[in-house]
């Protein structure tokens, strides 16, 4: 029996004038200084800290043709105070201890213990070889002795 086509509804656009919008908006290139996305936070070894919330938005490329609409998209930034960011905390050694063996853990096959340069599969749960024969390639086993390799 065939399966019933099922019409897709349009989905509505909510459009809001750039002068009513919540937040300030900026189109790429013109920011003031003193405001950041938080990938740009992330590069100068900051976190957002004290930022309560996104103070101003970045526009996405596509509304910077629609001068009057705010911009409704998900690919739209949100930008943060650089003078209220704080900086990273560091890992401590022990910290960086656990995620070296949960990483170790990730790369070990549970069925014949071999420890790979990459992640195993959570699907299957052990290598391809221990899973259906195929042979592994010997470039991506690790033949060095297991010492710490700190993650940070």
């Amino acid at each position: 029996m065939p399966r019933r086509r099922t019409r897709r509804r349009r989905r509505e656009v909510t459009r809001v004038l750039r002068k009513d919008a919540a937040l300030p908006e900026f189109d790429r290139g013109t920011v003031p200084e003193g405001l950041v996305t938080r990938r740009k936070l992330r590069d100068m070894q900051l976190s957002p800290g004290g930022n309560q919330g996104p103070v101003a938005i970045l526009r996405c490329r596509l509304c910077a043709t629609r001068p009057q609409w705010s911009c409704r998209h998900p690919t739209r930034g949100f930008l943060l105070r650089v003078d209220l960011a704080v900086p990273k905390r560091v890992p401590t050694l022990a910290q960086e201890w656990a995620l070296d063996r949960a990483m170790a853990a990730r790369q070990t096959c549970r069925d014949c213990g071999r420890r790979f340069y990459f992640c195993l599969s959570k699907k299957l749960g052990c290598c391809i070889e221990c899973f259906d024969g195929t042979p592994v390639d010997p470039s991506s086993l690790m033949t060095i002795p297991l010492t710490h390799l700190l993650a940070a």
